[in-house]
């Protein structure tokens, strides 16, 4: 029991240390509240971490999507802004000229609209109701060849060495063909096909409709790994 109240405790002092960079484990605009009595869109609106998701939502019509029975995953104006840049890198490599004005409204929204799908997930899906062997899930984007996705808890054994016995983060999994933690050897997965992975800052929020789980600032939308713009 001592130990189990020492964990809590342990978590709650580093979350609160941690706010301020952009690589917290809990950095989405404010203390999170297991409930909020707000759709998930509105949960989105109403913080300001959100601005630039929000703008793909509102561009690509999808609102009414967000606020049905769904959990997503949230990605953070660190991810937006990143993948804007990719694509603004791409267009400047594509017209041979640095000094080209490209923002997220210069996106087509035929890009993105399906894509934000995959972020979102049919029901209420919990910490609660995952583990450590992990689950596979068919996002609301549907069926993608050699793609799925997997939802699972991480279990680190270092992190607060000395304190406690081990942490389990949520994360969530872009599965590449088969998973890898299926693989006997996987120093024989080809790069291009290993499994991308990205932990959850913040989890559980339970909105009017669904719940949200705030992705890692580190995570770029989409997935996406193609090289940033210098300006």
């Amino acid at each position: 029991m001592k130990k189990y109240v020492l964990r809590s405790l342990v978590i709650c002092l580093l979350a609160v240390y941690s706010s301020c960079t952009k690589d917290d484990y809990k950095n989405d605009g404010g203390v999170s509240k297991a409930e909020v009595n707000m759709t998930t869109y509105d949960y989105l609106k109403s913080n300001p971490q959100f601005s630039e998701l929000v703008k793909l939502i509102d561009k690509a019509g999808l609102k009414d999507v967000y606020n049905g029975n769904v959990t997503l995953f949230a990605v953070n104006n660190y991810g937006v802004d990143d993948w804007v840049s990719a694509k603004k890198e791409k267009k400047v490599v594509e017209l041979n000229d640095e000094n080209i004005t490209y923002t997220i409204d210069s996106v087509p929204v035929s890009q993105y609209k399906d894509s934000l799908l995959m972020y979102l997930f049919k029901g209420k899906i919990t910490r609660d109701s995952m583990n450590t062997t992990g689950k596979l899930y068919t996002s609301l984007l549907g069926t993608i060849p050699n793609v799925s996705f997997e939802m699972k808890l991480r279990r680190d054994y270092s992190t607060y060495s000395g304190y406690l016995d081990y942490v389990d983060y949520v994360t969530f999994i872009k599965v590449r063909g088969s998973r890898d933690d299926e693989i006997a050897d996987q120093s024989t997965i080809p790069e291009d096909s290993t499994d991308m992975s990205v932990d959850v800052q913040t989890s559980g929020i339970i909105t009017t409709n669904g719940v949200i789980h705030v992705l890692s600032s580190s995570h770029r939308l989409f997935f996406n790994t193609e090289p940033l713009a210098d300006n």
